[in-house]
């Protein structure tokens, strides 16, 4: 079955939600690249930065350690970074340094000294070349070749093949299967939200048959009241983004007519609308050309924002706050950035 943009669009943020809920357990195994957006510029933000960054009134010694260029420059006969030699490297030095004096961060300091394992991963960056990298958000996302596994039965599509060759690396064998009914539980928990029901558990159990499990996601995917609650399970999140509410919010909070909009947003799931024109409709779709009711109900996005109709308050001060609201929320769910701080602040590396 075609599936749809949005049911791809679900698989990929649970499986961004599961990495993300483990990048703080990731170790690297010892033949793996370091990196420097995973590895190094975490490091370096949380022990350099503060006195060797960004912040031109807190720098120290005139040293950026954030700018490739500015750490590899020859500050009269050395470098804070060398790249291909740890050892003539001034930062490699220091973080090493024997006397409490001449060791970064300054023992006394407000930042902890690195561990073992933290100055190994230095130790290997420099050595590999000390290449910088872009913040990870802005680079072009690169699709890596499959791995190879030893155990290549247990393979079933690419991303198993991720999975197996990360569990061989470190010696690790995968769990066993799911019993069935788990499996059934996770599915409908994952699409619907709500757990099967005795029925549904025991039309499942009772297909013997090996395509029972791919025909049940079929059935979630197309078939009512499936759809209906696939809908909703993933129009919850899409409000909250929104910041959807019922009510106009601060003092009087009264009640306002924005169910048409969630309604909307409840249908264009229900019936699989293309994400580009979810996403156009939603910006704009009260200036497409001949735009239906339905368009402009969806261009009620951009009126999800708290209101106030509070005696004191002053229209030509709330039309700006309701500006910097779209704009803040607009950035949030389309670019993934909070904008809040542009209000009042040129951003640090413009």
């Amino acid at each position: 079955m075609e599936t749809g943009p949005f049911f791809s669009i679900g698989r990929v943020l649970f499986c961004l939600g599961l990495a993300g809920a483990t990048v703080g357990a990731v170790s690297l195994v010892p033949d793996e690249e370091v990196r420097f957006g995973r590895d190094i510029r975490p490091l370096l933000s949380n022990h350099c930065f503060q006195c060797h960054g960004p912040d031109s009134l807190a720098r120290q010694e005139d040293l950026r350690l954030d700018i490739r260029e500015e750490a590899i420059a020859d500050r009269g006969g050395y470098a804070a970074i060398v790249p291909g030699d740890a050892e003539a490297s001034e930062v490699w030095r220091r973080i090493n340094a024997a006397h409490v004096d001449n060791r970064m961060p300054p023992i006394d300091g407000p930042k902890p000294q690195l561990s073992d394992g933290e100055k190994e991963l230095v130790r290997r960056w420099i050595e590999s070349g000390a290449a910088y990298e872009g913040h990870w958000a802005f680079s072009t996302p690169l699709r890596p070749p499959v791995p190879e596994t030893d155990d290549a039965g247990w393979v079933r599509n690419e991303i198993d093949s991720f999975v197996l060759a990360r569990l061989e690396a470190s010696g690790l064998s995968p769990s066993s299967e799911a019993a069935p009914a788990v499996l059934l539980r996770r599915l409908f928990l994952d699409l619907t939200g709500l757990p099967p029901t005795p029925e549904e558990y025991a039309a499942f159990l009772a297909d013997d048959e090996p395509e029972a499990y791919e025909r049940w996601v079929n059935r979630l995917l197309s078939e009512e009241p499936y759809v209906t609650r696939y809908a909703e399970r993933m129009t919850v999140p899409w409000l909250d983004a929104a910041r959807y509410a019922d009510t106009n919010g601060i003092h009087m909070d009264a009640g306002r007519q924005m169910w048409s909009w969630r309604d909307w947003v409840l249908r264009a799931f229900r019936d699989n609308m293309p994400f580009d024109q979810f996403i156009t409709e939603q910006l704009a779709g009260d200036l497409l050309p001949s735009a239906t009711l339905d368009q402009q109900v969806a261009s009620g996005f951009h009126r999800n924002h708290v209101i106030t109709d509070e005696g004191g308050a002053i229209d030509a001060e709330y039309l700006v706050e309701y500006s910097v609201d779209r704009v803040d929320t607009t950035g949030s769910v389309f670019l993934g950035l909070t904008v809040g701080c542009a209000r009042c602040h040129d951003h640090k590396f413009d």
